[in-house]
């Protein structure tokens, strides 16, 4: 998540810097021919609006469907923080107090059922941006992503009993079989007579809106952006970057008919078509850019904050004294 007002212009431009030669180069080269004589390059400008017009439709429909899995991702980590901090003081109030074993206990199996979600929904897909060479190169010179320069058995070795870790570190599912472990733990606390039917119904519904936040990320996390959709956007404007120079050879020769810019104008050509495929290009990528929201981008939601938030959050209320540090932002980003 960027946490400043805005991303600079040099930002961008480095980040779109090979987008930028490759349009420029686009836009020059029917230029060029064009005041070679080759005139017949020249091509109406209406349909290739045309075309701008589909395209400007398709990214603003990717955009806003970006917009709304960044949305649902972020709402989704919203009741996660508030149902941890329900089950944390239900289960307290409920097991001993802060001083109980058990409590401790399944206060840190929570911790490491975080840790294991974040890792899980950090992995990457065939489908991701990371991959992608600006992407990285912005990554590198910014910020890191937590879960990729970890391990998730070593992350998870601080909250864990031995044994526990032994069987969570041969689970594909490691967060739902921590959530198991805690029903199995809640179930023994029941037919022990240590909490009653009441206690355990409230604790048991805490665990099933933390499964119901777990199943929602995830489906964010392994269904993409429709790939029709993707692929419509990427080929059309691909054409109309292609075509837009040619549109406007005319149109830019003609603003100097009658006056001492007769012949030069057409030159116009380079920078202002680059400007126009610039912009629409640019707009899709930033729609894709937050397509992904857990895939580590500078547009991601803040799991790793958010996460230890929680943490920081449920050891205060053991009057644990030594409390982990926050997660500050680095260069304005956060994970």
């Amino acid at each position: 998540m960027h946490t400043g007002r805005r991303y600079t212009p040099w930002e961008f431009a480095v980040w779109t810097k090979r987008d930028i030669l490759c349009m420029f180069i686009l836009s020059s080269v029917p230029t060029i021919l064009y005041v070679l004589g080759c005139r017949f390059l020249a091509l109406p400008w209406q349909p290739i609006a045309i075309v701008g017009t589909a395209v400007a439709f398709l990214v603003g429909f990717k955009n806003n469907a970006s917009y709304n899995r960044i949305w649902e991702a972020r709402q989704i980590y919203g009741s996660i923080i508030n149902d941890s901090r329900s089950f944390a003081y239900s289960l307290r109030d409920s097991v001993g107090g802060k001083d109980s074993e058990t409590v401790k206990r399944m206060f840190y199996r929570h911790f490491a059922w975080l840790t294991a979600l974040r890792f899980q929904l950090r992995e990457p897909r065939t489908w991701e941006n990371m991959t992608i060479e600006r992407y990285s190169e912005f990554r590198k010179s910014h910020y890191t992503i937590p879960e990729a320069g970890a391990k998730v058995e070593d992350e998870l070795k601080p909250y864990l009993s031995k044994a526990e870790l032994e069987y969570i570190s041969g689970k594909k599912n490691k967060a739902t079989q921590l959530t198991a472990i805690q029903s199995e733990e809640l179930g023994k606390l029941k037919a022990s007579g240590e909490i009653d039917q009441f206690q355990w119904n409230l604790l048991q519904q805490s665990i099933i809106k933390l499964t119901d936040n777990q199943g929602r990320a995830e489906r964010i996390k392994n269904f993409p952006y429709p790939r029709n959709f993707a692929s419509i956007t990427t080929y059309l404007l691909f054409i109309f970057i292609l075509l837009a120079p040619f549109g406007l050879l005319k149109e830019m020769e003609r603003l100097g008919d009658g006056t001492f810019l007769a012949g030069y104008t057409v030159w116009l050509t380079i920078p202002f078509a680059t400007i126009v495929t610039w912009a629409f290009h640019t707009l899709d990528s930033v729609g894709e850019s937050s397509v992904n929201p857990f895939e580590g981008s500078p547009n991601d939601v803040p799991i790793t904050q958010i996460s230890r938030t929680i943490e920081i959050d449920m050891r205060d209320m053991l009057d644990e004294v030594s409390l982990p540090a926050p997660i500050v932002p680095k260069n304005n980003i956060v994970l």
